[in-house]
């Protein structure tokens, strides 16, 4: 091991002095935050996402015997998709771990997150089956947001009494990751907070930031991130995806304007509404008025 360290530090020191020399502060064309990234990264490198896994939930790296991800597939065509999801699906030792980027606060995250855990849960079971034997169900979100009203950037919540805080069930567990929160500098002796740097990193700086700590598997994951983002096939890739994120946009902006245009018009139905009945109101107080003034007449 000490041999791979020295041999990865000093390709990692030549590497940033040759960037030192250059544009550093330019911003990355493709973060680690970007869902087509994310997905083909870890599906190519699947060593790496065992060790970001194992450093999120906070379980050995080691002691994990059963490490799968359930879809791998990543069809041309769904990329193109609107709303298509890019989370990586896992069994680890038998617990069902969904991982998922999500970048925009769109005002429902905890429902979204809750959403898909009850999905992950619920798939598990066949048909027959007995409920004792629905596995543990982890979402890890990280989050390029500000979620919760606290300091902490990791936040994990489980099924508990309100009361007397004690545990309903080990089988829901959701892990929260607020990037903006992430503390500065980080440690290179912290796994989780250097993974999730890695993250929140945005400009060429910030990743030689991360080469200069020497720690081997961010090495390792920067690499496999320069391989992957060179080549013309994830460019496409992403070209595909980047049309489907635009034409979601357009999807949802249209269903907001929709909306907004659903509730006008009721609006204003009903101030017409409510217009044709002040008008008749007026006329009937108009026509009490011409009465009342007949009457005085007549006394």
């Amino acid at each position: 091991m000490r041999g791979l360290r020295r041999g990865i530090s000093r390709r990692g020191k030549r590497t940033v002095r040759h960037r030192e020399g250059s544009a550093a502060m330019a911003k990355l064309r493709y973060t680690f935050k970007n869902d087509t990234l994310f997905k083909v990264l870890f599906v190519q490198y699947p060593e790496l996402l065992k060790r970001l896994v194992a450093e999120l939930i906070g379980i050995g790296y080691n002691s994990i015997g059963r490490f799968e991800i359930t879809n791998p597939e990543m069809p041309p065509e769904s990329l193109g998709d609107k709303f298509c999801r890019l989370d990586i699906n896992m069994t680890v030792d038998g617990q069902r771990v969904d991982l998922e980027i999500q970048v925009r606060d769109e005002g429902d995250y905890p429902e979204r997150s809750l959403y898909h855990w009850a999905r992950e849960y619920s798939a598990a079971l066949a048909e027959g089956e007995e409920y004792s034997l629905l596995p543990r169900t982890i979402i890890i979100s990280i989050i390029a947001f500000k979620l919760f009203h606290c300091r902490e950037f990791h936040s994990e919540y489980q099924a508990l009494e309100v009361t007397r805080h004690t545990q309903l069930t080990d089988k829901l567990s959701l892990h929260y990751f607020e990037l903006p929160k992430l503390p500065s500098p980080v440690s290179p002796d912290n796994g989780m907070e250097l993974w999730l740097t890695l993250f929140n990193a945005e400009t060429e700086e910030e990743l030689v930031k991360i080469e200069t700590m020497e720690v081997p598997i961010m090495e390792q994951a920067i690499s496999a991130y320069r391989r992957i983002t060179a080549t013309p096939e994830f460019r496409e890739m992403e070209r595909l995806r980047s049309k489907a994120r635009h034409d979601e946009a357009q999807a949802l902006k249209s269903a907001r304007l929709e909306e907004r245009a659903k509730w006008q018009s009721v609006v204003a139905d009903k101030d017409a509404k409510l217009a044709d009945k002040d008008a008749v109101l007026a006329e009937q107080d108009a026509l009490i008025a011409k009465l009342r003034a007949r009457l005085g007449d007549s006394e």
